[in-house]
């Protein structure tokens, strides 16, 4: 059985080897650096990186689907918090908003999308990981207020796809164009929500409800 002590000192390693990994392929990129940078940094050794992530690419993965995984979460908090759908939908944007367009977000993202010309594995994974878990965790929002009769202009999995792209979107597109001439105001994020939940036909429903 293993002490713990030890358990948590590996988990300090881990923690401090991602964070250091995550740091640098940010900075320099993916391709640039090197799992000696990583452990100077982190400080260990690189018997340590190889036991807990096996390869480079074992620690690219950790690194990212660590950050790009937290959309899900964004989600289930801002529907636990409550209120009508167009006060959960905007309280969702904000989230993503924030989440998707960090910096260090955009920037794995770009990795992302590098690395998954040349390993379909990691494609898939991340697509798992990422899209495919936010989507769910979308839809189980449209799945709760269309079991409470709220009208919409729309099946759940529609809905669900419509509200993300205009993330995923905004996500990809300054992954590409690094940010160039991109608006990304707190106005334009909820003109664009408003529009979604009337076209949605979620806004007179969201009034009915308002109340009770």
């Amino acid at each position: 059985m293993t002490d713990v002590p030890e358990f948590c000192r590996l988990d300090r390693r881990k923690r401090a080897i991602i964070d250091a990994a995550r740091s640098l392929f940010v900075e320099q990129g993916y391709e640039r650096t090197t799992l000696g940078e990583i452990v100077e940094r982190a400080g260990g050794s690189l018997a340590t990186v190889y036991k807990v992530f096996g390869s480079k690419d074992g620690l690219l993965e950790a690194v990212v689907f660590e950050k790009a995984a937290s959309g899900d979460l964004i989600i289930q908090h801002a529907f636990a918090q409550g209120g009508t759908p167009s006060e959960v939908l905007h309280r969702v944007a904000q989230g993503l908003r924030t989440h998707f367009l960090d910096p260090e977000v955009v920037a794995l993202v770009r990795i992302v999308i590098a690395r998954s010309v040349e390993d379909v594995d990691f494609a898939r994974s991340f697509f798992e990981c990422t899209a495919k878990r936010d989507h769910a965790s979308l839809k189980t929002l449209f799945d709760y207020w269309a079991g409470l009769g709220i009208p919409m202009k729309g099946s759940p999995d529609l809905l669900t796809d419509m509200f993300l792209d205009l993330f995923f979107s905004d996500v990809h597109t300054d992954a590409i164009s690094h940010g160039a001439g991109l608006d990304h105001s707190p106005e334009r994020l909820r003109a664009r929500i408003d529009f979604f939940i009337r076209g949605a036909g979620l806004e007179a429903a969201q009034l009915q409800h308002a109340g009770s």
